[in-house]
Parts: structure tokens; C-alpha cells; sequence
């Protein structure tokens, strides 16, 4: 049997990726308001300063501080009430000397004025609140003071988010806030998904002897779809190297991506090595990442489009195509840094053993105590789905870590 060849460390493995992924899909316009989980193609300016007038942060009196200088509660300043700015119209009052008007939150401030006093810290000398009437100010406010100034969220022309922008739910307000209605972005990866194996049948028939259901081109379509691409089922090919090359060739020129599942372990019957070689230039970039599960994985290239050969194990095959075709499908969107993930710490609820020089990702299930979280390892083989089913993320054993002790803080990433 030969030796795997050429087998990295993933962040190495990673970046070997990268070096030969340069093409970023080309860019569509779409509705802001449906443009979540989509990345930004360019960057996008302000067309018009946030806010656009001098609003009101509270409830309360738009005043000239200096009015309010040396207000206590024993010695209040008295100031004369002469009008009120309703929400959603111009602040037409003029003060002057010794005026007040009535405001709310976010509501326009007159030009003369420089600051609001809050209601709370006001009182009325007489029983309605309806102007002209006289206020108590209890406390001396600054200039500035609970007024939002012209374009302190954003300046005229800023750039409120940059080109390959992973679009979250605040960035969409925060774009239709300043009438952006419409947003430049890029197209989805379409990510083409094979399955390999003479014992291989669709998840909708009966297994017979020797036989297993489809599992890998369900898991890699759902993360490829929670990771921005569009996937597209290739079906099962036999373990036949022409019917693999011509199912992979097709599935190639119709998408942006290649996955294949199984055929990617060191033994005679497995030539997605040799596929992915004839499918063009610069072919297979390695075979073997230093991590369990998946050591097996083949990353490759052609023509700009990733290809990755996922081992046949489910485990082995999600875990690696999260290392490997998630960050892809991102860098053919322009995002050059991958999106948080969700990670949470844990106390370890028993050892892992590991081996020094690979990293180890262990399925773990989250238990909530009075005072912490404890992973709790879901130890199984990797052909074993429900090692993944019954767990909430995974703890990541460092590449030169040689197992983790019970008791010891854990990251576990969440699914």
C-alpha cells in the first residue's frame, strides 16, 4: 500500500488552499432586506450622514446649557417652556435666554439649542404640560449632553462595510438605515457533491447485504448551505475510474466547486488522487492533512475551482469538509477572513488521549451545571454517525498537545 504523501498541518494545508484559490465569483445586485449571509462584493459607502440632524436621546427639554449652569436640587434653575417639537417634524422653535421646549427620544432638536435635560431631572411649577409653562432644572447638563450630533454614527461618504463583508442582521438595518435599499454582492459558490462506493444506495432504498445509505452528500449539503453555497447532488458513481472521471469532469464545469466523498484512502480500489490529477491544472495540491479523523482528505485545484476528496467515514468527512470546503466556499465570495464561529468553554469531563503532531477533533455533548458547562466526550469510530448526532461541538486537541486531562478548560465549536 503506498504512503500518503505530501500530509500538512491544516493551517498549512489551509494555506497551500488559498495560495492556488484567487477567483472571487462575480458580483449581483440584491434587495438588502433579503441579502443575509451573503458577502459584500465592494465596499459600501454612506451616501448621507447618521443621523442627519441633531436628535434627542432623551424624554425631556432641548435647552442652551449654559441656562442650566450651577442647577442643584437645592438651588434649580427656572426656565420657561415655550413649546414642544412633535416626532417626525422639524425643530422650528427658536430659544432664547432662559428657554426650554419639549422633546422626545429621537426627535429633533432646535438650531439653538445644545443639549437635552431629562425630564426626570426637571419639575413642573405648574399642574399640565402643556407650553407656555415654567420647569424646575434640578441638574446642569453640558453642551452636548444627550444629543446624537450629525453624522456621529456614520459620515457623508464613510465606508460603513468593507468588500467581502459577511452580511449580518445589524449590518441590514444598519445599510437601510442610511436608505440603502439595494446592495452589490457575491454570487453563491454552486458546490457539486459526489458520492463513491459499489456499496453506496440512496438514503430512500432498502439496504441489502454489504450495502450503505448515502450520508455524506446530505451532511456536506447542509454545512454547504449554512455556509453561503448552493449545493448540487451528483448522485452515487461506482468505484470505476472512468465513470468517476466523467461524472467528476461534468459536475466540475457546472459548478464552482468539487467534492467527493470516499475513494480518498491509500488502497488500489480508490483513485480519486488520479480523477482529480486529470481534471486539470495544478490538480491535486495533497493528499493527508495531520488531523484525526480525516487524515486521508485530498485538497486540490483546477482552474481556480477547489476540489476535495472527503474520506468515506461521516465523521471524518464533515469534520474535514468544515476545515476545508467551508473556508473555500467563503474565499470564493471574497471573505479573506473566516466568520466566527460559535465557540463556548467547558470543563473536560474526562481525559483524551492524543498524538503529538496531528490535531485531534473530538465529538463532545455539553452538560450544564450549577456553576459551569462540562463537555463530555462522545467517543466512537469514525464511520458512526451518531457520534456526531448526540454531540454539540467539538473539542480541538492542539497539533502538539499529546492528549487533554479531566478538569482542564476546553474550547468546544459549536455545531
Amino acid at each position: 500500500m503506498p504512503e500518503f504523501f505530501n500530509v500538512l498541518p491544516p493551517d498549512e494545508a489551509r494555506a497551500l488552499l488559498f495560495e492556488h484559490l484567487r477567483a472571487v465569483l462575480p458580483a449581483e445586485i440584491m434587495a438588502t432586506e433579503d441579502a443575509l449571509g451573503r458577502v459584500t462584493a465592494t465596499a459600501v459607502h454612506s451616501p448621507q450622514p447618521l443621523p442627519a440632524f441633531r436628535r434627542s436621546t432623551m424624554d425631556g427639554y432641548a435647552v442652551r446649557a449654559k441656562d442650566t449652569y450651577g442647577a442643584s436640587e437645592g438651588l434649580p434653575a427656572f426656565l420657561a417652556v415655550i413649546g414642544e417639537v412633535p416626532m417626525g417634524q422639524a425643530a422650528e422653535v427658536e430659544l432664547g435666554t432662559g428657554q426650554a421646549t419639549i422633546v422626545h427620544t429621537g426627535g429633533m432638536i432646535p438650531a439653538t439649542a445644545d443639549a437635552v435635560v431629562q425630564i426626570e431631572h426637571t419639575q413642573t411649577m405648574a399642574g399640565e404640560m402643556i407650553p407656555p409653562f415654567e420647569i424646575e432644572v434640578f441638574k446642569a447638563v453640558a453642551v452636548g449632553q444627550n444629543v446624537l450630533q450629525v453624522g456621529e454614527d456614520v459620515a457623508l461618504d464613510a465606508v460603513v462595510l468593507p468588500a467581502g463583508h459577511l452580511l449580518r442582521p445589524q449590518d441590514l438595518g444598519g445599510l437601510l438605515a442610511l436608505g440603502i435599499t439595494e446592495v452589490s454582492v457575491s454570487r453563491q459558490p454552486s458546490v457539486g457533491i459526489l458520492a463513491t462506493g459499489d456499496e453506496v444506495i440512496p438514503p430512500q432504498e432498502m439496504t441489502g447485504p454489504g450495502q450503505i445509505r448515502d450520508i455524506n452528500s446530505y451532511t456536506v449539503a447542509g454545512v454547504t448551505q449554512q455556509a453561503g453555497g448552493v449545493p448540487l447532488l451528483g448522485g452515487i458513481v461506482p468505484d470505476d475510474l472512468a465513470a468517476l472521471q466523467a461524472a467528476a469532469a461534468d459536475m466540475l464545469a457546472r459548478c464552482d466547486m468539487l467534492v467527493m466523498s470516499a475513494g480518498s484512502s491509500v488502497s488500489v480500489r480508490d483513485v480519486t488522487v488520479e480523477v482529480v490529477d486529470r481534471l486539470g491544472k495544478p490538480g491535486v495540491l495533497l493528499h493527508g492533512v495531520a488531523t484525526r479523523p480525516g487524515k486521508p482528505t485530498i485538497v486540490g485545484v483546477v482552474d481556480n475551482k477547489p476540489v476535495i476528496g472527503l474520506p468515506g467515514n461521516p465523521v471524518s468527512a464533515m469534520v474535514q469538509f468544515d476545515m476545508f470546503g467551508v473556508p473555500a466556499i467563503y474565499r470564493l465570495q471574497g471573505v479573506q477572513t473566516m466568520p466566527r464561529r460559535g465557540r463556548v468553554w467547558a470543563r473536560l469531563g474526562q481525559n483524551i488521549a492524543s498524538e503529538s503532531g496531528r490535531e485531534d477533533y473530538i465529538p463532545a455533548r455539553l452538560e450544564e451545571g450549577e456553576e459551569r458547562l462540562t463537555a463530555v466526550p462522545v467517543f466512537g469510530k469514525s464511520n458512526l454517525i451518531y457520534t456526531l448526532v448526540n454531540a454539540d461541538g467539538l473539542i480541538k486537541v492542539p497539533l502538539n498537545k499529546g492528549g487533554l486531562l479531566a478538569g482542564e478548560w476546553v474550547e468546544v465549536r459549536l455545531f
